[in-house]
């Protein structure tokens, strides 16, 4: 941060006069020829000047010793005429730009549940924080910086200096026991892990989710980061699971007991009628109980009206399932002779996958996750889908769908839909209507961004001939 924030010239300052902070000389210099200096840039200096980026050399921020790299016309306004960020070692009107497009794209990126600039968590939340924290400054305009590159398609120099810089600044963080339990501190490493696993750098991804483990356990646990900063709780837990594919934090029981992912207020009181609805009412065979719950109490929440779910709601329960359900083993010595466990695990795996769907890329894409959850449904569902289909229609149906949604552009999509063909031609199901009544009997959501898929997929089963 600078020393001060006037903008006055010093000359003008020293003799308390009104300047008119004209570049090069204000008027008042000018006419008494004299030196005209300014602690700050004034906010008539031109925003289209030339930038000079230097080039990283080192990991060291302190670093100078640079060559050039010539950026041309970065074509901005002032966004920020005091310069109260932290410092980097990129030019002014560039980090202005990334401070811009952080705001006004990647805050809506990595947080689409909330499009609104004056709640968005990234916005409100997350930025202050970052204006005070240099480590969380610099992963903050890195991923600005990334999204803007990609774009360019001409090269990666300031990026490569923002992730040096973040790197050491971060390393220093966590050397210092009291700043390595900071909220910032923990957004940054979770963002690097992020980063580099959107880059395909999954190793070094891998190597950052353990970090942020160990910082979360050095912070009490996940319950105790959640009640000071929900967006860093949301944020640990969720990228730590997409990035390992398997949760790293364990998930509290139905009662809310327990130090991991808690449950939705909703959750709790979405219990009417489970006993009676399972299997009898719903189209479900015996299930492992810890399946049949989550199943109902999903269903349950989905079909009435008297529940209403916000999108931080619907980010926050797919967190909780999700979790729940990829922790779940069955007890065959409580349940081998009642339940089906072959369809336990395959209505397990449907409704993470239905839960990804609706709920929609948050943070960064998931959908390597999505893909190898896809990869284990079809394996289970080769050899046990058809029988289900005379015994309990409606759930191949909805398996099947929720199978084709979720490989969709993946080569093993095409073995959904050639399914899903058959089904609909034993169940005599000719339009999308027919095809929803049958999905509600399950689980299913209004949902305007996931509806479409399910419905476009089926217009593909459709449209394929007989052989």
């Amino acid at each position: 941060m600078r020393k001060t924030l006037r903008r006055s010239c010093n000359a003008c300052a020293k003799s308390k006069l009104a300047c008119d902070l004209r570049t090069p000389q204000c008027s008042r210099c000018a006419k008494r020829d004299s030196p005209c200096v300014y602690a700050n840039q004034p906010l008539s200096a031109s925003p289209t000047d030339s930038v000079i980026t230097p080039s990283v050399k080192a990991a060291s921020p302190a670093n100078d010793d640079t060559s050039m790299v010539v950026l041309t016309n970065p074509g901005i306004q002032s966004f920020d005429p005091f310069d109260t960020y932290p410092k980097t070692r990129l030019p002014r009107p560039h980090v202005q730009r990334l401070i811009q497009h952080f705001l006004s794209h990647i805050a809506f990126q990595y947080y689409p549940l909330d499009l609104d600039i004056t709640s968005n968590p990234f916005v409100v939340s997350w930025w202050p924080l970052a204006l005070a924290d240099p480590a969380l400054f610099h992963v903050s305009l890195q991923t600005a910086s990334l999204d803007i590159d990609l774009r360019a398609q001409k090269g990666f120099a300031n990026s490569e200096i923002l992730m040096a810089d973040s790197v050491s600044l971060v390393r220093q963080k966590i050397a210092d026991p009291t700043a390595a339990l900071q909220d910032e501190t923990m957004d940054s490493v979770v963002t690097l892990a992020a980063i580099e696993y959107g880059k395909g750098n999954t190793d070094v991804s891998a190597m950052h989710v353990d970090g942020l483990k160990r910082l979360v356990q050095m912070r009490g646990g996940i319950n105790n980061v959640k009640s000071v900063t929900p967006l860093t709780a949301r944020m640990v837990a969720w990228v730590c699971m997409i990035v390992m594919q398997t949760p790293q934090f364990p998930a509290q029981d139905n009662l809310g007991c327990g130090d991991g992912i808690a449950p939705i207020s909703q959750w709790y009181e979405a219990t009417s009628n489970i006993r009676v609805l399972a299997p009898t009412v719903l189209d479900i065979p015996l299930l492992d109980p810890d399946i049949t719950d989550a199943l109902c109490r999903l269903h349950n929440l989905f079909d009435s009206s008297q529940y209403t779910l916000s999108s931080t709601d619907l980010h926050d329960l797919t967190c909780y399932v999700v979790h729940k359900l990829l922790l779940w083993t069955p007890q065959p010595q409580l349940n081998s002779f009642l339940c089906d466990l072959t369809a336990s695990g395959i209505v397990r795996h449907a409704l993470v996958l239905y839960l990804l769907i609706i709920h929609g890329p948050t943070y960064f894409s998931h959908a390597r996750l999505q893909y190898a959850t896809a990869l284990k449904l079809q394996a289970q569902m080769e050899h046990a889908w058809f029988n289900m289909l005379f015994s309990h229609g409606s759930l191949a149906l909805w398996l099947l769908s929720v199978g084709m949604v979720a490989s969709d552009g993946t080569p093993e999509g095409q073995w959904f839909v050639t399914q899903a063909r058959i089904a609909a031609g034993a169940l005599n199901l000719q339009t999308w209507d027919d095809i929803v009544v049958r999905f509600k009997e399950i689980v299913w959501l209004n949902s305007r961004t996931a509806e479409p898929m399910f419905q476009r997929k089926w217009q593909e089963v459709w449209a394929i001939t007989p052989t």
